[in-house]
């Protein structure tokens, strides 16, 4: 009878970071098993009695959390740890919002899926008590520079195997490293945004503003139930070995859309009274590409713009400022794109389970190549608000995504190589892509589970 009910539901070990689980609320209805197995490919493929530990097998991506009906999968909050922060005169408390938050927040307050919500997303921190509040859209200019380096460095010297994945999600880096640590040769190096984020926080921007940086809690906001899991990684206090603090972490918490939603409502933060207000300095400027981000194809997108430019000097064209090809709703997408005199292969992937037949095909064609775990990437993570709908589906996704690739297209800045609070960041600090400080604080290692 136990394997029957295990055979059914979903089993969640107390030490996951990102979910738990209430027994007493499960009706054993099969959705998380579903989508863990059908979408994210990872039920079926270790599982462990009912009660045992999951934690190498679980990528903590929180979908069967966005499935349950019954709310017996919850994320697991860290809001009350961040409250206790702000009430500390001690504490620096510094807010990063990732971009699909600001397609998503909204959702938690109007009817209306995917509204543009960047400067009351701002107000609504501030007035939840913040010292500073910056834009994970500056990280992820900063990700596609080290990343694409990174990419051209490979193709051009040979010095790591093709094709190079991305790195920005940690359920799919966890599922590679549980499931096909043979490939980890071929995932980037590069950190995730907020990985880059909560470093350069702790050290350039701790320099600048004359702080402590053990004073400094980092407060990362997405849409991510795993990001709870990544910056608890043991490799990820680079800040901290640098400055001679090796117990400091990178990032201290993560909380998600959902969670940041229901602490404005315990608070009676009115979300549609809120005056928009603008990121703070040093570290608040992103680009289009930068935005673009939370949807799938959207770091390809970026990375093909800022390719384009390094390899030609010239700005990308106008495929590639609206590049379809790696836009859309479909599980896997595949394009060559012409630049000077080489052809560079492309794929782009969501769901893990997606990303499995794709590993165990020949992938010997392609030069780089993005997988999301979520379906149309972080716009759906487990953290977003659900909008009565169990799980979100495609008509919200689609909104949500709409909603960043028409701001993309209204900003001047489109190339992550234009941000000047990026080129400053070099300028002042890191010095080169790829150096000796950017391979020290914004690049890292995988390990096979």
């Amino acid at each position: 009878m136990q394997m029957e009910n295990y055979e059914r539901c979903i089993s969640v070990s107390e030490s996951n970071p990102a979910i738990v689980k209430d027994a007493q609320l499960c009706v054993e209805c099969g959705h998380c098993l579903a989508v863990c197995q059908e979408e994210i490919g990872v039920a079926g493929r270790r599982m462990v009695p009912p009660g045992g530990e999951t934690a190498q097998s679980c990528i903590n991506c929180g979908q069967c959390s966005a499935s349950c009906p019954e709310q017996s999968l919850q994320v697991k909050s860290e809001v009350e740890l961040v409250k206790a922060a702000i009430r500390d005169p001690e504490k620096v408390v510094v807010f990063s919002t990732s971009p699909s938050v600001r397609v998503g927040l909204g959702d938690a307050f109007t009817d209306k899926p995917g509204t543009y919500v960047e400067g009351k997303m701002v107000a609504a921190l501030k007035a939840l008590g913040d010292d500073y509040v910056f834009d994970v859209t500056f990280s992820a200019d900063l990700t596609i520079i080290e990343e694409g380096c990174e990419l051209l460095q490979r193709i051009l010297t040979n010095s790591a195997p093709l094709p190079q994945f991305t790195s920005c999600c940690p359920a799919w880096v966890k599922f590679v490293e549980t499931y096909y640590p043979d490939k980890l040769p071929h995932i980037s190096s590069a950190k995730s945004p907020i990985g880059m984020q909560g470093a350069t926080i702790k050290t350039y921007f701790a320099a600048k503003q004359g702080l402590d940086p053990r004073r400094i809690v980092t407060v990362n906001v997405t849409p991510c139930t795993a990001k709870k899991a990544e910056i608890r990684r043991p490799e990820l206090n680079d800040a901290g070995e640098l400055l001679g603090c090796p117990e400091m972490r990178d990032n201290d918490y993560v909380i998600t859309t959902k969670e940041l939603a229901q602490w404005m409502r315990e608070e009676q933060v009115d979300f549609e009274s809120l005056t928009d207000q603008d990121f703070d300095s040093l570290l608040g400027k992103g680009s289009g590409a930068g935005v673009i981000f939370g949807n799938t194809g959207g770091v390809m997108e970026a990375a093909l713009r800022m390719a384009y430019r390094s390899l030609t000097g010239r700005e990308a064209d106008g495929k590639l400022l609206r590049f379809e090809d790696v836009r859309g709703m479909k599980g896997i997408k595949e394009a060559s794109v012409e630049i000077g005199d080489a052809t560079i292969r492309v794929a782009v992937i969501y769901g893990t389970a997606n990303a499995a037949k794709f590993l165990e095909g020949d992938i010997s064609r392609y030069h780089f190549v993005e997988v999301m775990t979520c379906p149309g990437g972080c716009i759906s993570g487990a953290g977003q608000p659900q909008m009565n709908c169990i799980p979100v589906v495609d008509p919200i996704r689609v909104s949500r995504i709409g909603s960043m690739y028409a701001e993309d297209e209204k900003m001047t800045l489109r190339n992550s190589m234009d941000n000047p609070e990026i080129q400053r960041v070099y300028q002042e600090f890191y010095q080169k892509p790829l150096g000796e400080l950017s391979e020290k604080l914004l690049h890292t290692v995988y390990h096979k589970r």
